[in-house]
């Protein structure tokens, strides 16, 4: 499984858009092949400052879903509303089950 975090940092005048833009299309995105879950998380201290995080299958389920249409029209409509560059993480779970051995006390 991939998880997918993405810092975007608005002007404070196109956050409410921003908004109401997600939630229109996380039905979407959540129907994409592959997609396990995408959530927005908003920055404690900075009203402006936003995270999508998301978990895909694959990186292949996560890159065509970058390459899809419902994408490429998503950010080329947001990309103006920026405040700064958009940061993007692509990460893996390192969390394992640890066994203890009772052998090694």
């Amino acid at each position: 499984m991939i998880i997918r975090i993405v810092k975007l940092e608005f002007h404070p005048e196109n956050c409410c858009q921003f908004e109401r833009l997600f939630y229109e299309r996380r039905k979407e995105i959540l129907v994409f092949p592959g997609c396990i879950d995408v959530q927005l998380l908003k920055d404690s201290k900075t009203e402006h400052v936003f995270f999508t995080m998301s978990h895909w299958e694959s990186e292949d389920r996560l890159e065509k879903y970058r390459q899809s249409e419902l994408f490429l029209e998503t950010w080329s409509q947001i990309k103006p509303w920026f405040s700064n560059t958009a940061k993007a993480w692509s990460l893996k779970s390192t969390s394992t089950e640890i066994r203890h051995d009772s052998s090694e006390k």
